[in-house]
């Protein structure tokens, strides 16, 4: 396994990390015991980095990450890394509430990460979203207190734009900041990369095959569950979704010419943006785990890169990344 390492001041990571969000919720039904075997064969496959959320199903994902490590060889426990967001507030209903960054608040959502997981010590902490009534000094300040007192390892950010990434490195040391980052997803060019260089902050880009949308297994006519929540997602919707499955086409095209799959291909790119980039694969299954980290195998040339942003030039996708009510809570898109 390939490694790299999170911005000037966090840890070395796989080259890939592996999101566990979907094992619990928001893309329909999961295997519990599949879950459970994908996360052990990544790490047997030196995947050290396992992205969560602690509103993830409300807690499940945590459980299922804390059951994973407990059984895991004690070796790969050791070295397996956890990346946590916090703060988003929701119902029983699973309905969406905002997010608390309130110091406070902070330091209570870390406590119950701490005791679902299973761990002494979270390696990455970061806010899901910028709250928007509380000012990200304070919410990073309380973070900070917590890699005094050993309960963190690093302190992470999630979605924000260039102004608070420099607000926030100035309060300090910022890992890296995860954020949406895909051959259809580049907003983040612009200034918000150039910034998080400058600042010495790596990303963690999750999203790198748009939820599945360019992974090459997404059927135009497939019908998705009441609980998946790409059922909501513009990209997924009509015409928008007509038209984004055409580019899948011609990345298929490139990316069979160089004896890659579509996944590969698309997650290769985002490996060749730089070394401070650490994509996040959000596979569920042992067999789209081990397609994914074939994307390690994948060396592109300069023309295979301008074949690959010909067939997907950037802009090119139908539709916002979120609805409308989602995207308002970026503070990365302002």
């Amino acid at each position: 396994m390939l490694n790299r390492t999170l911005g000037t001041t966090g840890p070395q990571v796989s080259a890939l990390g592996l999101g566990c969000m979907g094992m619990s919720a928001l893309y329909g039904d999961a295997d519990r015991a599949e879950s459970i075997a994908t996360i052990h064969a990544a790490l047997d496959a030196g995947v050290t980095l396992l992205d969560t959320g602690d509103f993830y199903a409300m807690g499940h994902n945590e459980l299922l990450i804390g059951e994973a490590l407990r059984t895991a060889p004690a070796a790969h426990r050791e070295k397996a890394l956890t990346s946590v967001k916090f703060g988003a507030l929701r119902g029983p209903d699973g309905d969406w509430y905002g997010y608390d960054g309130r110091p406070a608040a902070v330091k209570n959502f870390a406590a119950y990460s701490l005791q679902r997981l299973g761990v002494d010590h979270i390696d990455v902490y970061r806010i899901a979203r910028l709250d928007p009534d509380v000012p990200v000094e304070e919410t990073i300040g309380a973070i900070a207190e917590l890699v005094q007192a050993g309960h963190v390892r690093h302190i992470g950010l999630s979605e924000v734009g260039a102004d608070t990434l420099r607000r926030a490195a100035a309060v300090a040391p910022v890992s890296d900041l995860q954020i949406e980052y895909s051959l259809v997803s580049r907003g983040i060019e612009a200034d918000i990369l150039p910034t998080a260089r400058e600042l010495g902050i790596g990303v963690t880009a999750y999203g790198v095959l748009s939820r599945g949308l360019i992974s090459g297994h997404f059927a135009r006519d497939r019908q998705l569950a009441a609980n998946d929540f790409r059922g909501m997602s513009p990209r997924f919707q009509g015409e928008n979704l007509q038209r984004n499955l055409d580019l899948v086409e011609a990345l298929r095209k490139v990316a069979e010419e160089r004896g890659a799959t579509v996944a590969q291909t698309a997650i290769a790119w985002v490996l060749a943006q730089g070394d401070d980039i650490v994509p996040l694969v959000g596979a569920r299954t042992r067999e789209r785990l081990t397609e994914s980290l074939g994307a390690l195998d994948v060396t592109l040339t300069a023309e295979d890169l301008a074949a690959i942003e010909a067939a997907v030039p950037a802009g090119a996708a139908a539709g916002d990344r979120y609805p409308a009510g989602q995207m308002a809570h970026l503070d990365s898109e302002r």
